[in-house]
């Protein structure tokens, strides 16, 4: 849980604030095609990927991303040259899951990236005292509840058949099991969180109308 300690609990919440303003990239994503979303979103990830790696060197893109964002980096993105921060990470999520994820899906793991991301951190920094991997289970159980109304919301905005609740919910779980083991799974959780919940969801969904599929079959047989 020591990665929680890394930075002052206001920077946090400031970080989080700005992680917030990732929603819109679900909410734009709404309204426009893959080939729209993926036209803004690939030039946007290779710049901030590259203004990420000239950060790691002594430069004015250093002495930039560092005056505006330094006391907001955790230790291993300023320290390790090679690892990309959490803008970038969040950008190359998006970019992947608009590729390769049915629309409803992706704006659901990635909607749940960020509130249940950013309510697993702040309650469970606030509150956090039973440990989880790397986490706590008050963190974590933020996380699954927030992740819970965001399925419910967006179940219902789009009048999802039963089978996205119900395998919306098995991957929001899984979902902040993933975010506890982060460091363990040494896999940035902004990709690791949102693919999880998408490809669960996804293989449900399969699942279930190829059970449905056979029981047809039987019937008429």
């Amino acid at each position: 849980m020591d990665e929680f300690h890394e930075i002052p609990y206001s920077q946090e919440v400031l970080r989080k604030s700005i992680h917030l303003m990732s929603l819109t990239i679900p909410i734009t994503y709404l309204f426009i095609t893959q080939r729209i979303g993926l036209s803004i979103l690939i030039p946007v990830t290779i710049l901030f990927i590259i203004m990420d790696v000239l950060s790691k060197k002594r430069n004015k893109a250093q002495f930039f991303v560092r005056l505006i964002f330094g006391k907001m980096l955790r230790r291993h993105e300023v320290e390790k040259e090679y690892t990309l921060n959490g803008a970038s990470w969040v950008l190359i999520s998006a970019t992947i899951g608009v590729l390769i994820f049915p629309k409803i899906l992706f704006i659901t793991g990635f909607t749940i990236l960020i509130l249940s991301d950013i309510s697993a951190c702040l309650f469970g920094r606030k509150f956090g005292k039973t440990p989880l991997f790397d986490k706590s289970w008050e963190g974590t159980s933020a996380f699954i509840f927030v992740a819970f109304l965001v399925v419910s919301f967006i179940g219902y905005l789009t009048k999802a058949p039963w089978t996205f609740f119900v395998f919306g919910y098995i991957a929001s779980f899984f979902g902040g099991i993933v975010e506890a083991a982060s460091r363990i799974l040494k896999v940035d959780d902004n990709i690791s969180i949102p693919i999880s919940i998408c490809v669960l969801m996804w293989l449900g969904e399969f699942v279930s109308q190829y059970l449905f599929h056979l029981s047809y079959i039987h019937l008429l047989n």
